[in-house]
């Protein structure tokens, strides 16, 4: 429960002290990440043609968790933030796997992919390293809904989303956090959240192309509203609301929502579904951030504690690398190669996802979050210089296939042979 901090204005706490987001792990959360994960996974497979809006459940997610994270710092120290504290626990979080699948899936695609796939991963790197990824796509007109098997890296686009929302964001609480009566701060974030969730929305509609959606689905722009909604429910006049609807309430309208989204999820069909782009996705992602929101203040209903078996947790605990590393073992584990169809398919693209991810956590992230000093402060800034210049290095040496060229073998690269020109 977060604590108001007095100012000459305000020396009496609240009666009701809401909670948008409280300090303790939230396993349902998890759970809720698991599922999205899920979603994603089993749509790229073939088999669950709404699970793309699992995306969406993580927009929202990380949109509520983010600014619940830095109002309650803004609470909790006379509205300041420390923005660069942030900003290096998000990069202690988010590049060290993220660095590990671009250089993991350039080095397999060069290995035993086309020269076609290596040559277009080769392209989106520089973007996909910038975090820009997404306004590449755009540009280039690579169409989402029919994306080839050639881009490892064109599930790059969400996060590249998220990435820019952390930039931004947090700069704009900062603002609004400071000076104010005590909770002003809260009232001006939820309104900046919703004014900037009604534009968000305006866009989409307005330059959404019946033909090809690609520029409103992955435009930060045009997607802000999931991360905004999100943030709106984290603050304490949201909170308020659901306070006054008691846990009991809370728990059925958990239920409700729940129900409302998995019929959503079902139905939905990609750039297919009636609507989907003229306010579709703006319901399902507030259904979702009321949904995050109960769960967060009722984690103990039936709903709650179903989502926090340990399987779901299990999936939202390597959530992050799991989406990593989905689809480059997608399409290097094709058809052909695997000599395998449908769900056989599936679950051999499953178990190898699983284990890719399970060993990003174990070997990389868990490591850089929690235990490495070196990864704090200036070292950690020249770590990050270092993995960047890393990156580049491998991306120079990397030959560049010209068309109709074919794959060549890793060996050249480990044993420090100079590359030779690409052939059937």
């Amino acid at each position: 429960m977060a604590t108001q901090t007095s100012t000459p204005h305000s020396h009496r706490r609240p009666r009701t002290a809401p909670t948008p987001v409280r300090k303790h792990h939230i396993a349902a959360l998890d759970g809720l990440r698991g599922l999205a994960v899920l979603g994603v996974l089993l749509f790229h497979a073939g088999h669950f043609g709404g699970g793309f809006l699992g995306v969406d459940l993580f927009f929202v997610l990380s949109g509520f968790l983010i600014t619940g994270l830095l109002l309650n710092e803004a609470r909790t120290h006379d509205g300041r933030i420390d923005l660069v504290a942030f900003w290096g626990r998000r990069a202690r979080r988010l590049a060290p796997a993220l660095a590990v699948l671009v250089a993991g899936t350039l080095l397999l695609v060069w290995a035993f992919s086309t020269a076609s796939v290596l040559r277009q991963a080769l392209d989106d790197t520089p973007w996909v390293v910038a975090n820009l990824a997404n306004w590449h796509f755009v540009a280039d007109q690579v169409g989402y809904w029919q994306s080839s098997d050639t881009q490892v890296l064109s599930h790059l686009w969400s996060i590249a989303v998220e990435e820019q929302f952390y930039l931004v964001w947090p700069l704009l609480i900062a603002v609004l956090a400071r000076g104010g009566r005590a909770g002003s701060a809260d009232r001006r974030v939820a309104i900046a959240a919703a004014t900037g969730a009604v534009l968000s929305l305006a866009l989409m509609v307005t330059l959404a192309d019946p033909v090809d959606t690609t520029r409103v689905y992955e435009g930060t722009d045009t997607r802000a509203f999931s991360l905004l909604l999100g943030s709106l429910m984290a603050t304490e006049p949201a909170s308020r609301l659901l306070n006054r609807a008691g846990e009991r309430a809370s728990g059925w309208w958990s239920l409700a929502l729940a129900a409302g989204i998995a019929a959503y999820w079902i139905t939905a069909d990609g750039q297919n579904s009636p609507g989907l782009f003229h306010g579709g996705l703006f319901l399902h992602a507030l259904a979702a951030a009321l949904l995050i929101a109960c769960v967060a203040r009722s984690p103990r209903t039936p709903l709650g504690r179903a989502l926090a078996t340990p399987p779901l947790r299990g999936l939202g605990q390597i959530s992050y690398s799991l989406y990593l590393w989905h689809w480059p073992i997608y399409l290097l584990l094709n058809e052909d190669r695997l000599g395998l169809t449908g769900w056989s398919r599936t679950a051999v693209l499953l178990a190898v996802s699983l284990a890719a991810a399970w060993l990003s956590k174990v070997l990389v992230e868990d490591p850089v979050r929690f235990r490495a000093r070196w990864a704090h402060g200036r070292t950690g800034a020249a770590a990050l210089l270092a993995t960047v210049a890393a990156l580049a290095a491998l991306w120079a040496l990397l030959p560049r296939p010209e068309p109709g060229a074919g794959s060549v073998d890793i060996d050249r690269l480990t044993a420090g042979t100079p590359p030779q020109p690409f052939t059937r």
